[in-house]
């Protein structure tokens, strides 16, 4: 190795060439820094296809570095002084480089900022952390967005946003008239079946040389991590992500609205984008990405409900729950407004349960590291709340088991909007739901063991029963809630003895719940 004048470090999920850490560099004096370390791979423990797509691009991304004449150092997981750590790996390139200075983008989560807030004592260097420009909305103006607020409500924030970067607006006012179009986006999975609309196939992106080579390495070294790597068609270039957003614009995004709640066994992803990934990674830009769909509205290609529900999906909900986590760390993960403590069920791993709605998210999330936001919060996330799963052990089931999750974006819609565990600071109210909901929403029902008609009994859907238990435990929190008050009325209106057989069947369903063995997902995670 050479000096340097500046050593810059690049995270894996800053693989953007426009990231602000390589803002000013000269290829000529600085050197870039990126490492694949065991301790990011296993602080919990990650789907291997997640593993394997960071891995991949990164190793492409350092390629795309040098095509563009920097100096990249460049550690693989199996290198023989891999140190293990971000740390380690810092500390080994600043002894060998002697740089003057050491240039950061901010990280996306908070125990790597705490690690990263020490280094400039621990390498006696100055150390230059810069902004996240990816993101819209920097920290700073969402912690002045939320100052003296009384409540912190996704929607207002939103508005705001969209003035901002003039996306679908009309001058000062939102194109048709209205701000969110999200009313029109719930149609019914017997309006968004496949009878109805059969998009093109999806395009997948066929693992080159390096690809292969990454596959090998996570297959020996995660084996044991919940997933499977089969079929795996991520693409792991900005080049190959940008081809995606063509082929979601172009084939999907007209149907996107229409489709974007409805949960199919036979097409688990719909029209859904599936570039969360490559966003959340920085091989996608977010603004571009938006712009794309926007002026496929404007072109007559895609309906406004489409266009605004995606667009609402990113500059709306991505940025403000990103917001939230800045604003509550640390803690955030450790709330608990609803006393849930139960652990976490087997079948969250094993998929291995009569219900079938949980069995086919899970076992799709198993296979595919995906599973759309209806799937996630109205079937695993629902169950959990309801059941009053230990909502830190469901943080932590997502942060493993997706490949679009990282703690800044997972946490708060896990702690914050699926569980409510923050009291209702994300959410005005819990999205919970019984059988009917799911039934209407998907064509699960149709197979399952239990019958979603059924209200109680042992072969009555469970959902159904441990609704109304879930609304009479909380009843004191809920009651005063104007938007569950309806259904408070509904509970008040029923006879005692229908009141007491769901509260028994509920028991029962739950009793049976807590007798089943817990052996997966108990093991610590992996030792660097």
């Amino acid at each position: 190795m050479v000096s340097a004048r500046n050593l810059i470090l690049i995270l894996g999920d800053q693989l953007s060439l426009d990231v602000s850490s390589l803002n000013g560099a000269d290829p000529k004096i600085d050197r870039v820094v990126l490492c694949e370390v065991m301790e990011e791979a296993t602080y919990v423990r990650h789907h291997p296809k997640k593993i394997a797509f960071l891995f991949s691009a990164m190793r492409h991304f350092a390629e795309a570095l040098r095509h563009k004449g920097f100096s990249v150092d460049y550690t693989k997981l199996d290198d023989v002084d891999n140190s293990g750590s971000f740390t380690g790996e810092v500390r080994r390139a600043v002894r060998a480089l002697r740089p003057e200075r050491l240039i950061v983008t901010e990280p996306g989560e908070y125990r790597v900022a705490q690690a990263m807030a020490g280094w400039q004592r621990d390498f006696n260097l100055p150390v230059e952390i810069r902004d996240d420009r990816r993101f819209l909305c920097s920290r700073a103006d969402f912690a002045a967005w939320a100052k003296g607020r009384k409540a912190l409500r996704m929607e207002y924030f939103y508005r705001d946003m969209r003035r901002r970067t003039g996306l679908l607006m009309d001058g000062d006012q939102p194109v048709g008239g209205r701000w969110n179009f999200d009313a029109e986006n719930r149609k019914p999975a017997s309006q968004a079946g496949d009878d109805l609309f059969a998009p093109p196939a999806r395009r997948a992106i066929r693992p080159d040389r390096i690809t292969a080579q990454v596959l090998e390495l996570v297959s020996a070294r995660f084996s044991a991590h919940f997933g499977s790597l089969e079929g795996f068609d991520f693409a792991v270039t900005a080049k190959d992500a940008e081809s995606l957003v063509d082929d979601f614009v172009t084939h999907h995004l007209p149907s996107f609205g229409d489709r974007q709640d409805a949960m199919l066994t036979a097409d688990p992803v719909l029209s859904h984008s599936l570039l969360s990934f490559y966003v959340n990674a920085g091989l996608l830009d977010p603004l571009s990405v938006c712009r794309r769909v926007e002026a496929a509205y404007r072109a007559g290609k895609a309906p406004l409900n489409a266009a605004e529900g995606f667009i609402r999906q990113i500059i709306g909900w991505r940025e403000y729950v990103r917001g939230i986590y800045w604003l509550q760390m640390p803690g955030y993960a450790e709330n608990n407004a609803l006393d849930a403590s139960r652990a976490l069920p087997d079948f969250y791993w094993t998929g291995e349960t009569k219900m079938a709605c949980v069995s086919a998210v899970v076992r799709q999330t198993r296979d595919m590291a995906y599973a759309h936001h209806i799937q996630r919060l109205m079937i695993t996330g629902n169950f959990a709340l309801l059941a009053g799963i230990d909502p830190q052990a469901v943080h932590r089931w997502y942060l493993e088991v997706y490949a679009d999750a990282y703690e800044w974006v997972e946490m708060p819609n896990v702690i914050g909007m699926s569980q409510f565990a923050d009291g209702g600071l994300l959410g005005s109210k819990p999205y919970a739901a019984g059988g009917s909901y799911i039934n209407r929403m998907s064509n699960y029902c149709g197979g399952c063991a239990y019958d979603v008609k059924k209200k109680t009994g042992t072969d009555a859907c469970p959902f159904n029963a441990l609704y109304w238990d879930f609304l009479a435990r909380h009843e004191s929190r809920f009651r005063s809630n104007r938007r569950m008050a309806p259904v408070y009325a509904s509970w008040a209106r029923m006879a005692p003895e229908t009141r007491k057989a769901y509260r028994e069947s509920a028991a029962a369903f739950l009793r049976d719940l807590d007798r089943a063995p817990k052996t997966y997902g108990q093991i610590e995670p992996d030792q660097a």
